[in-house]
């Protein structure tokens, strides 16, 4: 019997060796799927930086927010949202009207301090900072601007600033509006996105344009979960956008005019049910993959949509991707991938300008979308857009009649060995379970 053992044991382990090598030959043969890394992405040299400006004045005491005053749903929100903080975040809190309960103006509208600095976060520290907070004074919201743009420093990627509050800047000079402005004219990559926690008329009209002087959103928030999430969004978001500041384009109506972008993200703005065209010169060979956000940043009606359509030149359609809904949203987005064929002796493909790379084909992006503005609502300036293009060599074709043919006929071929080998290791051990019962 231990013989009988010993010979079975021995013939298993040479099967299973066998099989094992077999498939991890076969298994080699097969393609590396085409989006595996090659290498490690380039570090960037600077972490996201956020930085939340709330309005601690006298106005956030009011209790219109689900039955709970304004400044504890900020507070619950804020804590939420610190929890949730990506550990590579650099997050930092700047508060206005906090610190003085006077009625002397002057003093009051000097009243914006950095509770928290922008850096790593101690969240046991943070949200105790911000828990011990009581509505107190006046409403700074332009030097407060200036303040978080200070904290945030200067730098080559893409800075966040999180404003919220309940009221209109009652300190102007400096008017909020100028100071986005002037900020914006900087160059320092700084973006304001504003949440109102009132909802009267000059309110929402002075955080839109806040918002939109540096390419931010505008939310009218109406519940502590909207604030909550929203602002979750933006911090990923910084988080998602800083190792590539977004480059600033106009798109065209029509493709010869369209600007030519090479791969990098690029903001624009477009209106209300518009359509904006870009191109891309993609080689032969080569794989075009593109992307795009449509923020509405005011109130929108419901049934929006969001289309990105690839063409040729000459308007005939390459490829479509499309996003739709029929409720309140944040983002609408949507992306197209579409590789350029190989160029035939007799193929003469689109040419660029100035003769600069003739085999290169001419993609034309056409972005459109059917949102459309609530009643009362500016259409005024248009509706945020980010673009993300990137040119990558192509993917073999899955649909492919050869190629897909080959891989289904190796992968079956696997299988099958893999079965064969595995049945006869059971029957091996089969019939050594057979031959030790017999002698027993």
């Amino acid at each position: 019997m231990t013989t009988i053992r010993r010979r079975t044991a021995t013939r298993a382990a040479g099967l299973l060796s066998a099989l094992a090598i077999s498939a991890g030959m076969l298994l080699g043969t097969l393609p590396a799927h085409a989006d595996e890394p090659s290498g490690s992405a380039a570090a960037s040299t600077e972490a996201p930086k956020v930085d939340l400006v709330l309005d601690v004045s006298g106005s956030m005491r009011a209790t219109d927010i689900q039955g709970k005053s304004r400044m504890s749903v900020a507070q619950q929100s804020i804590s939420e949202v610190i929890d949730a903080l990506p550990a590579e975040t650099e997050f930092g809190i700047r508060t206005l009207g906090a610190t003085y309960p006077g009625n002397d103006k002057a003093e009051g509208c000097k009243d914006t301090k950095q509770l928290y600095p922008v850096g790593k976060t101690n969240k046991v520290e943070a949200k105790t900072a911000v828990a011990t907070l009581r509505p107190t004074g006046w409403t700074p919201i332009g030097l407060a601007l200036r303040g978080a743009a200070q904290d945030l420093g200067d730098g080559p990627t893409t800075r966040r600033v999180v404003l919220i509050t309940d009221g209109e800047d009652s300190c102007a000079p400096p008017d909020p509006c100028e100071v986005a402005r002037e900020l914006a004219s900087r160059g320092i990559n700084l973006v304001v996105d504003t949440l109102g926690l009132a909802h009267d008329d000059k309110t929402r009209q002075q955080l839109l344009c806040i918002a939109n002087a540096t390419g931010g959103t505008y939310t009218d928030v109406r519940t502590k979960e909207q604030l909550t999430e929203k602002v979750k969004q933006l911090v990923n978001r910084a988080g998602e956008t800083y190792r590539v500041a977004p480059t600033k384009v106009a798109g065209a109506d029509a493709c010869p005019d369209a600007p030519l972008l090479r791969p990098g993200v690029y903001s624009d703005r477009e209106k209300f049910s518009e359509h904006r065209v870009y191109r891309v010169p993609v080689k032969p060979g080569e794989e075009l993959r593109a992307s795009v956000s449509v923020t509405p940043d005011r109130a929108v009606a419901r049934d929006y949509g969001v289309l990105l359509l690839a063409t040729d030149t000459g308007g005939q359609e390459l490829v479509r991707g499309t996003d739709a809904g029929s409720g309140r949203t944040d983002v609408a987005s949507t992306g197209v991938r579409w590789s350029a064929p190989a160029q035939d002796e007799d193929e003469k493909p689109s040419s660029l300008p100035s003769g600069k790379g003739a085999a290169e084909h001419v993609v034309c992006l056409v972005v459109s979308n059917s949102f459309a503005a609530q009643a009362g609502v500016q259409a005024e300036p248009g509706l945020p857009l980010e673009l993300t293009v990137d040119v990558a060599k192509a993917s073999p074709a899955p649909d492919g009649p050869a190629m897909g043919l080959g891989r289904g006929w190796i992968l079956l071929l696997v299988l099958t060995l893999a079965g064969l080998l595995a049945g006869l290791v059971f029957g091996w051990l089969a019939r050594w379970r057979i031959a030790v019962w017999r002698e027993n």
